[in-house]
């Protein structure tokens, strides 16, 4: 098996913005991260790229009494996706899924108001959004992005991964209309296996980044740099 990949997710964001590098320095590009891993890569990506930063929060809507089950997702914007087939099968009734879909709905919403500390979400319509993660396993939680942005009326959505099996990548790349996986090592296992730190992402961390993220757009956004 091949040593990590990647030092951290900060130097594994940066190998990923060289691969993005055509989408720098455009009005039009947007990134948004999925918290919580996938926001230190999403800085050194929006930072590279001259682009704004947010989250898109997605939060797996688990069947009643078999949570591990995913019936659905929601997401940042509203935004919910069901999967028919698993309703269906399981016989799972309308309330109990907007049961499940308001507890996990007020979890999305605290989430994204403790992160974004009062700033609006950025505006996707007709733009070009780069859906960042630190890397895919399954590619659940990305396919559940993918689906609900597209709700939102993005232009291109460009699915940006450090790492990911490269049968995850395939999969999302029917999904996306760009697909960008730097490493796609075989045996996979697991994406943590991947980096040298793998830490977990705290809240606090994220705040941070998106804050000195904001900071860092507006200050470019009154200084435009000259050509």
């Amino acid at each position: 098996m091949q040593g990590p990949a990647f030092q951290d997710r900060s130097t594994a964001g940066r190998a990923l913005a060289e691969r993005l590098a055509h989408h720098g320095h455009r009005p039009e590009t947007r990134v948004l991260a999925l918290p919580r891993g996938g926001v230190p890569v999403g800085y050194e990506v929006a930072r590279a790229l001259g682009a704004p930063l947010d989250v898109f929060v997605v939060r797996k809507l688990g069947t009643p009494g078999h949570e591990e089950l995913a019936m659905g997702a929601i997401a940042t914007g509203g935004v919910r996706v069901l999967n028919p087939e698993v309703i269906e099968e399981v016989g799972i009734p309308l309330e109990q899924i907007d049961a499940v879909a308001a507890r996990e709905g007020r979890e999305l919403e605290r989430r994204e108001a403790s992160y974004r500390q009062g700033r609006p979400a950025l505006d996707v319509r007709g733009r070009n959004v780069i859906l960042v993660d630190d890397g895919l396993a399954t590619g659940s939680s990305m396919r559940a992005a993918v689906a609900a942005l597209r709700k939102q009326g993005p232009a291109r959505i460009v699915v940006a991964v450090p790492v990911a099996p490269l049968e995850t990548c395939e999969d999302i790349a029917t999904l996306a209309d760009e697909t960008v996986c730097v490493r796609t090592p075989e045996p996979f296992f697991a994406v943590g296996l991947w980096y040298r730190q793998f830490e977990q992402t705290s809240d606090a961390e994220v705040r941070d980044l998106l804050e000195r993220a904001a900071r860092e757009s507006s200050m470019a956004e009154a200084h435009p740099s000259p050509g």
